[in-house]
C-alpha cells in the first residue's frame, strides 16, 4: 500500500536541536517551484548533504523542467548527515522531501542523482531511510518508481539492480517524457511489470530487470549484459541528447538557501561538451557533441539570474569554459554590465596558454588569489600518450603571464598511474613544479616573493568506461604509494606543496568504475557495515569494503587492477554515449605510439562516431581556430 503524502515536519522538528546543522533540514526556502495541487509527484535526491547537493546544476535543471510540466510537482531531498540519520532512525522518522516535508516513499517517482562512483552506499542509505526496498526486484505495487541518472551512469552495472530505470544521457527532456509515460500508465492501472516494459521503450531508458548477465564466451569474470530472453528491449541503450541546447533555459537555479553552500554562487552553463579528446576523460566522450550558447543569451541569463537570486558572484560553467568561441567577448560585456556592482564573475578552469591567462585576468579584477592549470602529466611523452595537446612551453608561457599579471599562487593538477608511466615521468612532475616556481621568482619582485607558492595536486588514474583507456587496469595500491613517495622525494623546494589522493579511496573508485553486477553485494555489505558518505575522507573506511568483498568472494584489487583484452565484451557496452568501439581502439593504439589527435572543433572530424550515431553535431556560435 502506498505511503500517504502528508506534511510530517512536526516529526522532524524535535530532532533539529540535536544535530550539527539544522539548516540542512528546514523548508520554506525562497524560490522553490513545487505545487501542492499536482496529482503526480516526483522527488529528486542528491546523494550527499544539502550544502553539497543544492548547487548541483543537473538536479536544478531537472527540478525546473519537471515543475514546468502541467500536473507534475517536483520536490527535493538530500541524504541526512550521520547525526541526523541516526536520530531519524531512533525516532522512526522517515526520509522526507524538503518542500512539503512529505515521506519520500509517498511520491510516484524517486530519482537519485549519480555524480560519481563513491556515492554508491548513499543510494542505499537514502532508500533505507525512506523505507523503500533497496532492490528493484523487492518493490511492490505500492512502492515508488526508483530511477537514476547523471554523469556516472556509463557503467551502471554495480548499482543497476538498485534501480527500476536508469536514464542514460541528458535528462531535461528525458525525465519529463518518462514521467509523462509513467503517469499515463499509473492512471491506466498498469502493473509494475507492465510499467517497466513500457518505460523501456522511452529512448535512453535502461531497465536493468529486463536484462541479465551472460558469461557465454565472456573474456572477463564480470560477464556482459544482454536482454533477457523474450524481452523486447534494445541490445544497446544510447544516451539522450537535448534536441536544441540553445533553446533550453540557461538559468536553472531558483532556490535561495538559508545556509552557506559549497559552491555559493549563480551558475550559468555556457556550453555543453568538450572535444579536446583527453584519453582518460570520460566526460569528454559522454558530453559530446559541443554546443555553445550565444553571447546574447549568456549575458541576458546572468542579468536575470542575479536579479532572481541575489547572488554576488556568477560562475560560467562547462567542461571547458575558456574554449567558448566568444569567451573574450562574453567576459568583456559582463565586466561592463557589472562594473561598480561588487558582483564578480568566475570561470572554473583556465586553458594552459596565454589566452587562458587573459580570460582569468578579465574575471579576477583586483582579487588575484590562485590560478589553476591542469598539465595532467609531468613529461611531454606522457602528455602525448594522454592526448593533452599542451607542451612545457605552453605551461611556461601561461605561468609567466600569470605571475606578470599579479598572481602569486599557482596550483597544478596531475595524474599518477597513467598507462605507460615510468618513474622518470613521476620525477618530471616535481621538476615541472620547480620550473614554475623558478619562473615566479624570476618575474615577481623580491619584496613580493614571500607570498609566492606553487602547489601540486596528484590524483590516481581511474580507468573509466567508454574512454580509450577503458581496457587498462589501475596501479596496485602499494605501487601507488611507492610512486607517491617518489614524487615527494623529487620535490626539493619547500615553497612547493604536494597533495595526493588516498590510494585506498582510489582502489574502491576503480573497482566500482570497472566492475559488473557482482559488485552490488560488496556495496551492500559495505553499507551494512556502516559505509556512508564514502567521498568524505574522514568517513571512508577501506576495511569495511575489504570485509564486504571477502564475504562476497570478490577480489577488489583484481577488479581494479586486471586489464581487459582489447576484444573483450565489457560489462558496460549495453549502454552507450554513441562513440564507436573502433574509435576507442584506434585512440588506444595512438596512445601507445604517443600520437596525438586534434580537437574536432578546431580541425577535421576525429571519427568518434557520436554525431552520425545519435544524429547530432557540434554547434559553435563563433570561430574556434
Amino acid at each position: 500500500m502506498r505511503t500517504a503524502y502528508r506534511d510530517c515536519f512536526d516529526q522532524l522538528q524535535p530532532l533539529l536541536a540535536r544535530v550539527e546543522k539544522p539548516s540542512r533540514y528546514i523548508d520554506h526556502e525562497w524560490g522553490t517551484r513545487s505545487s501542492q495541487e499536482a496529482d503526480y509527484r516526483a522527488c529528486l535526491i542528491y546523494p550527499d548533504v544539502y550544502e553539497v547537493g543544492l548547487p548541483n546544476q543537473g538536479i536544478a535543471i531537472l527540478y525546473a523542467a519537471l515543475n514546468r510540466e502541467d500536473g507534475i510537482s517536483c520536490e527535493r531531498s538530500y541524504v541526512p548527515w550521520i547525526d541526523m540519520a541516526d536520530e531519524m532512525r531512533a525516532a522512526g522518522v522517515p526520509l522526507l522531501s524538503l518542500e512539503g516535508a512529505a515521506p519520500v516513499a509517498s511520491f510516484d517517482v524517486v530519482g537519485l542523482h549519480v555524480p560519481h562512483e563513491m556515492a554508491a552506499t548513499n543510494y542505499l542509505e537514502a532508500l533505507d531511510l525512506a523505507g523503500i526496498p533497496l532492490l528493484a526486484r523487492e518493490r511492490g505495487e505500492g512502492d515508488p518508481l526508483v530511477i537514476a541518472g547523471g554523469p556516472s551512469v556509463y557503467n551502471p552495472e554495480p548499482i543497476a539492480e538498485i534501480f527500476d530505470c536508469i536514464l542514460i544521457g541528458e535528462g531535461e527532456e528525458h525525465i519529463v517524457e518518462l514521467c509523462r509515460e509513467h503517469r499515463r500508465l499509473r492512471d491506466a492501472g498498469a502493473s509494475r511489470t507492465e510499467m517497466l516494459r513500457a518505460l523501456a521503450c522511452v529512448p535512453g531508458t535502461y531497465v536493468p530487470s529486463l536484462y541479465e548477465v551472460s558469461h557465454e564466451g565472456a573474456c572477463t569474470a564480470h560477464g556482459y549484459t544482454v536482454p533477457r530472453e523474450g524481452e523486447h528491449v534494445p541490445d544497446v541503450v544510447y544516451k539522450r541528447v537535448v534536441a536544441d541546447f540553445g533553446a533550453t533555459d540557461p538559468v536553472s537555479q531558483s532556490v535561495v538557501p538559508y545556509t552557506e553552500l559549497v559552491h555559493d554562487r549563480l551558475s550559468i552553463e555556457v556550453l555543453r561538451g568538450c572535444a579536446r579528446g583527453c584519453r582518460f576523460c570520460q566526460a569528454g566522450i559522454t558530453y559530446r557533441p559541443v554546443r555553445e550558447r550565444t553571447p546574447d543569451q549568456i549575458v541576458a541569463a546572468v542579468s536575470r539570474g542575479l536579479k532572481e537570486t541575489g547572488y554576488d558572484e556568477v560562475s560560467l560553467t562547462s567542461l571547458s569554459t575558456t574554449d567558448h568561441s566568444c569567451c573574450s567577448q562574453i567576459l568583456e560585456r559582463l565586466n561592463r554590465n557589472l562594473q561598480d556592482t561588487g558582483i564578480s564573475v568566475s570561470i572554473p578552469s583556465q586553458r594552459l596558454d596565454s589566452f587562458g591567462v587573459d580570460m582569468a585576468l578579465q574575471v579576477a579584477g583586483e582579487k588575484k588569489g590562485g590560478l589553476t592549470f591542469a598539465p595532467e602529466a609531468g613529461s611531454q611523452r606522457m602528455r602525448d600518450i594522454i592526448n593533452k595537446n599542451v607542451t612545457e612551453e605552453d605551461l611556461e608561457r601561461a605561468t609567466r603571464a600569470a605571475f606578470e599579471a599579479g598572481w602569486r599562487r599557482c596550483k597544478l593538477y596531475f595524474m599518477m598511474g597513467l598507462p605507460g608511466e615510468r618513474d622518470e615521468d613521476i620525477i618530471a612532475i616535481g621538476e615541472l613544479a620547480e620550473r614554475v616556481l623558478q619562473i615566479g621568482r624570476e618575474v615577481v619582485p623580491k619584496g613580493q616573493r614571500g607570498g609566492l607558492s606553487v602547489s601540486i595536486s596528484v590524483s590516481v588514474f581511474i580507468p573509466k568506461a567508454h574512454t580509450p583507456f577503458q581496457w587498462c587496469g589501475q596501479l596496485d595500491d602499494d605501487e601507488v604509494r611507492r610512486r607517491q613517495k617518489l614524487l615527494l622525494d623529487s620535490v626539493h623546494d619547500r615553497a612547493i606543496r604536494v597533495h595526493y589522493h588516498d590510494a585506498a579511496t582510489s582502489l574502491i573508485e576503480a573497482a566500482l568504475s570497472r566492475g559488473g553486477r557482482d559488485m552490488l553485494p560488496v556495496i551492500m555489505g559495505a553499507w551494512k557495515r556502516g559505509a556512508r558518505f564514502d567521498a568524505w575522507t574522514e568517513q571512508f573506511s577501506l576495511d569495511r569494503w575489504l570485509e564486504a568483498a571477502h564475504d562476497a568472494g570478490v577480489d577488489l584489487r583484481a577488479v581494479a587492477r586486471d586489464p581487459f583484452e582489447l576484444d573483450a565484451r565489457l560489462p558496460w557496452e549495453h549502454v552507450s554515449p554513441g562513440e564507436s568501439r573502433g574509435f576507442l581502439e584506434r585512440e588506444w593504439r595512438r596512445a601507445l605510439a604517443g600520437i596525438t589527435t586534434a580537437d574536432c572543433t578546431r580541425s577535421s572530424c576525429s571519427g568518434c562516431g557520436i554525431c552520425p550515431t545519435l544524429g547530432v553535431s557540434n554547434v559553435l556560435v563563433g570561430d574556434r581556430s
